[in-house]
C-alpha cells in the first residue's frame, strides 16, 4: 500500500499576498486552503486591504487561530472584539474591519476563508 503523506511550511508558502504592513501566505493541503496572516503594528484592513478591493469592510467568513499578538474585528454595529494570542475565533461573513492593537506583531492562522482573503 502507498500512502501520500505530504509535508509543506508557511516559509515556502503556494501564494503569499503581500500588502503594506502585512502578508498573507496560502498553503493548500488535504483539500484544504489555509492562511497565515502576519500584520505589524499600524495595520488596518479599512486602510492596508481594502483599498486595492475597492471595499471599506472585509466581507469574508473567517475560522482561524492567533498565534501571537492581538488584533480586533470590528463591527458596522460599534461591536469591537479583541483576538488574542491563544484564541481560536469565528467571524462571520457581514462587514468587518481589524487592526492590530499594540506594538507587537499579530499572527493568525485561517482554517475557513482564506482562499478569499485579500483577493
Amino acid at each position: 500500500m502507498n500512502v501520500d503523506v505530504v509535508l509543506k511550511r508557511f516559509e515556502k508558502p503556494d501564494e503569499c499576498r503581500e500588502m503594506l504592513l502585512g502578508r498573507f501566505e496560502i498553503v493548500r493541503l488535504g483539500g484544504m486552503t489555509i492562511g497565515r496572516a502576519t500584520y505589524q503594528p499600524g495595520w488596518r484592513w479599512s486602510v492596508h486591504v481594502g483599498p486595492g478591493l475597492r471595499l471599506t469592510r472585509c466581507p469574508v467568513e473567517h475560522v482561524g487561530m492567533v498565534l501571537a499578538g492581538e488584533a480586533t474585528a470590528a463591527f458596522e454595529d460599534g461591536r469591537i472584539i479583541p483576538l488574542r494570542a491563544g484564541e481560536l475565533f469565528y467571524i462571520p461573513p457581514v462587514p468587518h474591519d481589524s487592526w492590530v492593537v499594540g506594538d507587537a506583531p499579530y499572527v493568525s492562522l485561517h482554517f475557513l476563508g482564506a482562499e478569499k482573503y485579500a483577493k
